[in-house]
């Protein structure tokens, strides 16, 4: 869709409220360094229902994540309905209270040593901008699919570029 085709700051806000209820949903992004000539690697958000500028990882001190850095993340919903490039800073967490809120029995698993592993580390991955797709083609884009008729882009769903 056009950047011609943005929509009211009303519109915008559903749009980032969807944004977090389908990364809710399906926590998974794939994050990568800018700058960098490593690919992109899954990981999982935690999130705090309190926050809506910053999202975590935990991770390893050898991940190739650990340096931090400008770092993007892409998003797809479970659905396939909604889609996300997000811009932001990775920096190390150095807050007991955001640690001890996020540990779970889940994040526990993945490390030999649970909280005490030496390699464990709390990525913060603080937002700055992201550019979100909800793609909805309502009732005009599907006869217009099924048809074989030319789409226009505002018949395909929303689009935003948001701060966070």
């Amino acid at each position: 869709m056009a950047d011609a085709d943005m929509k009211t700051a009303e519109n915008i806000q559903e749009i980032k409220e969807e944004f977090w209820e389908a990364l809710d949903d399906s926590p998974y992004v794939m994050v990568s360094i800018m700058g960098s000539n490593a690919h992109a690697i899954p990981m999982r958000a935690q999130l705090d229902k309190d926050a809506d500028s910053a999202i975590w990882f935990f991770t390893s001190t050898d991940n190739r994540l650990a340096s931090g850095g400008p770092a993007m993340a892409q998003f797809a919903s479970k659905r396939h309905d909604l889609f996300a490039c997000i811009g932001g800073t990775l920096t190390k967490e150095t807050e007991p209270a955001v640690f001890d809120k996020l540990w779970s029995n889940a994040v526990e698993a993945w490390y030999e040593k649970g909280r005490l592993d030496p390699k464990l580390l709390l990525l913060r991955f603080d937002l700055r901008n992201a550019e979100i797709w909800e793609s909805d083609p309502g009732i005009v884009g599907m006869f217009k699919m099924m048809t074989g008729l030319t789409m226009d882009g505002n018949e395909m769903g929303e689009h935003a570029k948001v701060a966070l």
